[in-house]
């Protein structure tokens, strides 16, 4: 197996959490190191690695995969060098600043022949999955409506100083945003049309830590919200059919895990406590039923996993930036509805 060597653009909270763990136990990649500012810390938790003290020095070794996750704002910067560098590139979430910027590195990289992935690794989240396979299997019947929450309980202002300064990337709604949004649009396609409420709700912030975002099909609705002062937890999802619902909590425990160095694998990892289950109530076969429903294994190898394939097997990405474009849509849609008071047609 030829192995893809891959660098990050940096190792802070992202590199060492959600993606160094998935590459060190997947046989086909091999870790080159990242590029540290200041705190060299890649080689306490992996001395074999480089430390390196720039991008140029980075792009100038014998690397293949460049993981782009740096601070939103500068996504597009890092991700056009790389690829006009000719390397394969991962882009954190959210993908750029703008569906143009989004748009150009998408046509940079089928100019250059480069796979180009959006790490939208909510997909691979275990209550996301279920609820997936939910609706697929249509045992709530005709989709009226659905709500995807991801809220926090979390007033404090944080110490990032990305995240809090008036910057084109700074916000819930390109911070949290991203992930629900892409889930809907994974889940039901891209909207005919958008109309965003976005707001400012604690004491001296700067940035907008508050989102409600009406997405508007041709026969129903999703609502998207995301906030800071959600004590008590709101289902991460609710679906509404025409002949039933299905209720359930957010309940992946990869990131938690994660946090405190717990190593993935592939036979338990991403197994939520079966207190979590969502509730299905609906009707089939002409019985109305009322039952838990065993919640799907979540896993983020399997993002990594298709990164190999594509680049390897040259299989399409498994977030693609087409699919990063359409997020970049509905979250210009979203500020300019915001602003203009009106829904906002894509």
């Amino acid at each position: 197996m030829q192995k893809i060597k891959t660098a990050l653009l940096s190792y802070g909270m992202s590199g060492k959490v959600f993606h160094v763990p998935f590459l060190d136990i997947h046989p086909g990649f091999e870790l080159l190191g990242s590029w540290e500012r200041s705190k060299k810390l890649i080689q306490e938790d992996y001395p074999e690695v480089k430390s390196y003290p720039s991008i140029d020095d980075l792009l100038a070794d014998d690397v293949d995969l460049v993981i782009v996750n740096t601070p939103v704002g500068t996504h597009y910067e890092y991700a056009k060098k790389v690829l006009l560098a000719g390397k394969h590139a991962v882009v954190e979430k959210a993908f750029t600043t703008t569906v143009a910027e989004a748009e150009e590195l998408a046509a940079l990289a089928k100019e250059k022949g480069l796979k180009l992935a959006v790490f939208q690794n909510r997909r691979w989240d275990s209550d996301f999955k279920t609820v997936q396979k939910i609706i697929h299997n249509g045992v709530l019947g005709d989709l009226v409506e659905a709500e995807i929450h991801f809220d926090r309980y979390n007033p404090l202002l944080s110490p990032k100083a990305h995240k809090e300064t008036a910057n084109d990337g700074a916000g819930v709604l390109k911070d949290l945003g991203p992930h629900i949004i892409d889930q809907a649009v994974c889940l039901f396609g891209s909207p005919k049309s958008v109309f965003g409420d976005i707001r400012i709700t604690r004491e001296n912030s700067l940035v907008d830590d508050w989102i409600d975002l009406l997405l508007i099909y041709e026969d129903f609705r999703v609502r998207l919200k995301a906030g800071f002062f959600v004590r008590e937890a709101n289902p991460a999802y609710t679906i509404h059919g025409k002949k039933g619902s299905f209720l359930k909590s957010r309940g992946d425990i990869q990131e938690d895990e994660l946090k405190i160095g717990k190593k993935p694998n592939l036979e338990t990892w991403g197994t939520e406590s079966e207190d979590l289950q969502g509730i299905l109530h609906t009707e089939i076969n002409g019985k109305v039923i009322r039952e838990k429903v065993p919640t799907l294994q979540g896993n983020y190898f399997s993002f990594f996993d298709g990164v190999f394939n594509s680049i390897s097997n040259d299989t399409i990405e498994p977030v693609t930036a087409q699919d990063g474009v359409k997020v970049m849509q509905i979250i210009e849609a979203a500020i300019a509805s915001n602003a203009e008071k009106k829904a906002i047609n894509l």
